[in-house]
């Protein structure tokens, strides 16, 4: 059995922000990231991208094209040797767009739906992760899972710590980028974080 697991944002984590990035041609890795994604994956973690992507509930792109940038992230995170284990995403929003894209779920972050699936279908403990973002939705996540919770300076990450501050919603660790975030578990992690062999 799996314990912990790495929950990692998309947009400004792993790749570079771009708003509601809608073609593959537009997915650029941010420096580190492939790095640390291999590094998690050596210490026995398994890797998970959980993202919002409500630009499909808004009509700026489709499910099919989300397919295909995510085709894109995993080859190009491939050739660098970094695997993940599974993607999952949330296309929809409460306010914007139509039929069934258009609602209240439980999978939009920070609500804890991507994560009770991965944590389902992988056998991984939430308790026993680490979610990483460059938002407050990620660092509410994490503490809506109990999981350790990092922040990325990346992407939005400047603006979003201070509005954690603002909130008053603890941060475990703020991290210049998601290679630091890998250097923070690796100093703190403990060994019910471990897989058990």
């Amino acid at each position: 059995m799996t314990r912990g697991g790495i929950f990692l944002d998309r947009d400004g984590t792993i790749n570079k922000e771009v708003d509601f990035l809608s073609s593959p041609l537009g997915l650029e890795l941010l420096p580190g990231s492939a790095k640390a994604i291999c590094e998690a994956k050596d210490l026995g973690f398994k890797v998970f991208i959980i993202t919002n992507q409500s630009g499909v509930a808004r009509g700026l792109l489709t499910e099919r094209d989300l397919e295909e940038i995510h085709t894109r992230l995993v080859d190009v995170l491939a050739a660098e040797h970094a695997h993940i284990d599974a993607i999952y995403y949330c296309p929809h929003h409460p306010d914007f767009g139509s039929g069934e894209y258009r609602k209240e779920c439980d999978c939009r972050k920070p609500n804890i739906g991507m994560v009770t699936q991965a944590a389902r279908e992988f056998d991984v403990d939430p308790k026993a992760s680490f979610v990483i973002g460059d938002r407050m939705i990620d660092i509410q996540l994490g503490r809506n899972i109990k999981a350790k919770s990092i922040l990325v300076l990346t992407g939005y990450g400047r603006d979003e710590q201070a509005l954690c501050r603002k909130e008053g919603i603890p941060i475990d660790y703020v991290a210049e980028n998601l290679y630091d975030a890998m250097q923070y578990v690796k100093r703190t992690m403990r060994p019910e974080h471990l897989p058990i062999t």
